[in-house]
């Protein structure tokens, strides 16, 4: 099945890649024997799902998350590999329509001159509580 990402382009099942282990963690006997972590690939770098610009959007976006061109998301919470694979894919869709989403920048701005004021008189008042704590000077 193919996996929709945002409305900006869908990834074909034949370029996702998967694997399954067993979870660790607590479960007993079913988490040591039952391979239902799942981790889900996908080959950014080679894919023919994206072109050059959107690749380099999603590379951007996801900086360190991308290792050797790769992309790669684990879920492992269920007991059940089906519902573990459903959650990869989740994971996988909101991790690259997030890298696409673009930031605003951000605007510098100064604080107001009331602000500024407000936190001199602050920093003085705090300034002179420590002051009464010290023992007087003996002259």
């Amino acid at each position: 099945m193919d996996l929709p990402v945002a409305d900006a382009f869908v990834i074909p099942e034949v370029e996702l890649e998967w694997s399954f282990s067993t979870p660790g963690g607590p479960g007993g006997q079913h988490a040591n024997r039952s391979a239902t972590r799942a981790e889900l690939s996908w080959d950014l770098a080679a894919s023919a799902a994206v072109d050059d610009d959107l690749r380099a959007r999603l590379a951007t976006g996801l900086g360190s998350r991308v290792r050797d061109g790769v992309v790669t998301t684990t879920a492992g919470e269920s007991r059940s590999q089906w519902r573990n694979r459903q959650t990869a894919r989740r994971r996988l869709a909101e991790l690259l329509s997030g890298a696409l989403h673009e930031r605003r920048r951000r605007v510098p701005t100064r604080p107001s001159r009331r602000a500024h004021d407000a936190r001199i008189k602050d920093k003085r008042r705090r300034g002179a509580d420590k002051r009464l704590r010290k023992p007087p000077e003996v002259e």
